[in-house]
């Protein structure tokens, strides 16, 4: 266990049960996530990983379950009280959702504006705070998300959910899209950001580099529930044939070795 992490669990989730119609994608599904943790989520395809993270976040209400946040069952709060616990998440989507006719300076004090009460101006002024937070050059925010690199928009969207001082981190699929060097830069900005600010990050993704990299337990998504949740090393020596494929194939083994030859290099 790293020294950030800790056994408080931060988030618990119990029979959680989601279905579309009569087909669903998780049934009695429980999981802890634990302060200070990187959390790697993985899966195959259809197993529900971005429906996990909707409906932990608020924006899908799960069929049956529960999930408890800092304590606090969601599905029993009022709408301001949800709405109060909800501004503790920062969440970067998988495409950035990024406001196409905002600047990224106001991309990113919109919630400070809307959220905090600030002034335009203040917000505007915080904002390039977080972007220098989120490693963007300072004129990077007189830019349109039109004319920035994949990259520089995964780093605006980090920006804007990190605007209101979250408690937890979700990121949808954070490096989808980013040629090796970009990807292996975000997954380091990512712990960075995760030992300076103290937050507990829940990350959804299929990138094995990330998994070796900075996650500090990783959760199995398969059988419409978490078939297993440990460190990456126990997960990969489990006795299932989807893992065995995901983490001991041709993929598996090069990013083992990468990860293996960063940690002797550091």
């Amino acid at each position: 266990m790293v020294k950030h992490m800790t056994t408080e669990a931060i988030i618990q989730i119990r029979e959680l049960r989601n279905c579309f119609g009569s087909q669903c994608v998780h049934e009695d599904l429980n999981l802890d996530v634990y302060r200070g943790e990187i959390l790697g989520v993985v899966g195959g395809s259809g197993t529900g990983k971005s429906v996990l993270l909707r409906s932990i976040v608020g924006l899908r209400r799960p069929t049956a379950g529960k999930i408890h946040v800092f304590g606090e069952d969601l599905m029993q709060l009022s709408g301001n009280q949800r709405s109060s616990v909800e501004r503790r998440f920062g969440v970067l989507f998988q495409q950035g959702a990024l406001f196409s006719s905002l600047t990224v300076t106001e991309n990113v004090a919109l919630p400070l504006i809307e959220h905090a009460g600030l002034t335009r101006a203040e917000a505007e002024q915080l904002a390039q705070v977080k972007l220098a937070l989120a490693g963007l050059p300072a004129n990077a925010g007189s830019k349109y998300p039109a004319s920035l690199s994949g990259g520089m928009v995964k780093r605006a969207a980090l920006a804007r959910s990190l605007a209101l001082d979250p408690d937890i981190l979700f990121l949808d699929e954070p490096t989808a899209g980013l040629d090796p060097i970009g990807a292996a830069a975000f997954d380091s900005l990512i712990r960075t950001l995760r030992d300076a600010l103290g937050l507990t990050v829940f990350l959804v993704t299929h990138d094995l580099d990330t998994l070796y990299t900075i996650c500090d337990r990783v959760a199995v998504l398969s059988q419409k529930k978490v078939l297993v949740v440990d460190t990456l090393d126990a997960v990969a020596a489990t006795n299932d044939a989807w893992i065995q494929e995901y983490f001991h194939g041709p993929r598996g083994r090069a990013a083992y070795q990468a990860a293996t030859n960063l940690q002797e290099r550091q």
